[in-house]
């Protein structure tokens, strides 16, 4: 049962650190999303990736 808990903790934990980093993507000022070669539509992927390293 607690495997369990944690488990489920940890995956509260990364889907909360996927919803932030998209946001902080999204909120970028364009100049500066640009400057850093990333575009504020692929957002979602970007995240994917850095949190769940697929």
């Amino acid at each position: 049962m607690a495997h369990l808990m944690s488990s489920l903790w940890d995956r509260l934990q990364k889907r909360a650190a996927y919803n932030r980093t998209v946001r902080e993507i999204r909120s970028m000022p364009l100049d500066v999303a640009l400057d850093l070669n990333i575009y504020p539509g692929d957002a979602e992927k970007i995240a994917v990736k850095a949190i769940y390293g697929r």
